[in-house]
Parts: structure tokens; C-alpha cells; sequence
């Protein structure tokens, strides 16, 4: 499997002091270089951690991909088209949550994501639809128009080492088989740890995980190169 690693909370780390340390282009290099094959950033509405010029920065710089996480609303479609990221993966947002709390709610409203995506497709960018492992979210995920999905993963991590953890694996199978079969292709993410990330790879539909929070919290104490290279480690 592949690894994307999100760096969301450098920037937060960036912004608590409102300076330029840490510096989030050196961290993104510093995850090419211990192996990340993508990095990941949201580009939230009220741009609590990365910023619209971190978002341009990445993009000219990187040499894997820039995966750009955004919310479907009219200003973050034209950014996407301005900047144009290899990958875009859609999310839901609100405001007063701490982190992206389940996944989108395609099945509610498949046309207007379908006329969302659309653009972004034709304009040579992979299209990803955050989702959980519903059969519902998959099929509708399926008429869109997207490329991918992206699984959420929180239930499983919230789970990992009760009885409810076969349950939360088994339905992240049955979400990412469905979706192969209607031609979607599957990433996954959200609350992946260095204890729990083992599992995915029983789940060979997965092309690549997006961890960020467990990758940056080891990095305060192992360095964040080291950091990178143990989660590759544990997927590949």
C-alpha cells in the first residue's frame, strides 16, 4: 500500500505562535524523502491549520502528489481549479468540530455532487469521496463521476481491541469489495495508529492509507523522518 501523510498539524503547530516555524514545505520534503507517497492537507474553511499559500507552495514543490482534502463549496472548487492538485479528496466539514467527524453524505444528494465533481475530473484531477463503508455511500459514490473513495477508518480505530472490532474491520472489507466492484478505486484513513494499521492490510482492495495525527505525535519524540519510515514500514 501506498502512504500519504497528512501535515495538517505542523501548520497547526505553525500557527500557535503565528510565525513560520515549524516550516511546513521542509516537512512535507522530509516525508518524500523517508518515503511518503503523497502528502495530504485540508484547506478548511476558516484555515485553522494550512493555508491557501501552503496549498500553492506544495504543489510547486512536491515531487510525489499534493492530496488536497476540501469541502464541496463554491470557493474551494475554484481553488482546486486554480492550483491543481494531482488529487482532491471531498469532505464533509463543520466549523466547531476538532477533526472531520464520518464521512460525506453522498446517497442524499448524488446530483449535485455528480455536477461538483464533474469539473474538477475534466480538469485532469483524481477525484476521492471521503465515505463511510455504507453500501448505501458506496453505490451512490459510484454515480458520481469520482475516481476513489477514501473509506473512514474512525469507526474501526475506535473499535481496535474491543469486541466491536471484527464488526468495524469486516464492514471496511465489505465497503472496499463493493466499491472495486462497481469500478471505484479505494484509499482509506482516519484514526490510524502504529498499533491498529496492521489490519488494512487484509483489505487488498486499499491503494494507499492517509495517517497524519499518529505519524506527527510520534514525531515529537522520534523525528519525524523516523516516524514516516516506521508507519511505511508497517503497510508496505
Amino acid at each position: 500500500m501506498l502512504l500519504g501523510v497528512n501535515i495538517d498539524h505542523i501548520a497547526t503547530l505553525r500557527n500557535a505562535r503565528g510565525g513560520l516555524e515549524p516550516n511546513l514545505i521542509q516537512a512535507a520534503l522530509l516525508c518524500e524523502k523517508a518515503g511518503a507517497d503523497g502528502i495530504t492537507v485540508h484547506l478548511r474553511e476558516d484555515r485553522r491549520h494550512t493555508r491557501d499559500n501552503d496549498v500553492i507552495e506544495l504543489k510547486n514543490i512536491l515531487k510525489t502528489r499534493l492530496n488536497l482534502e476540501m469541502a464541496l463549496t463554491d470557493e474551494m472548487q475554484k481553488i482546486a481549479l486554480d492550483v491543481k492538485p494531482e488529487n482532491i479528496c471531498l469532505v464533509p466539514e463543520k466549523r466547531q468540530e476538532v477533526t472531520t467527524e464520518g464521512g460525506l453524505d453522498v446517497a442524499s444528494r448524488v446530483e449535485f455532487v455528480k455536477d461538483f465533481v464533474k469539473p474538477l475530473v475534466e480538469a485532469g484531477i483524481i477525484v476521492s469521496l471521503f465515505i463511510d463503508a455504507d453500501k448505501e455511500q458506496v453505490e451512490a459514490a459510484a454515480k458520481t463521476g469520482a475516481q476513489f473513495i477514501e473509506l473512514h477508518t474512525g469507526r474501526y480505530s475506535e473499535a481496535w481491541g474491543t469486541a466491536q472490532e471484527e464488526k468495524e474491520i469486516n464492514h471496511l472489507k465489505e465497503g472496499a469489495a463493493l466499491a472495486k466492484k462497481l469500478g471505484l478505486k479505494v484509499n482509506a484513513g482516519h484514526g490510524l495508529t502504529y498499533e491498529n494499521v496492521h489490519r488494512m492490510r487484509e483489505i487488498p482492495e486499499l491503494i494507499e492509507l492517509n495517517i497524519g495525527h499518529n505519524i506527527i505525535a510520534r514525531a515529537v519524540f522520534d523525528g519525524l523522518e523516523k516516524a514516516v519510515k516506521d508507519m511505511k514500514d508497517l503497510i508496505v
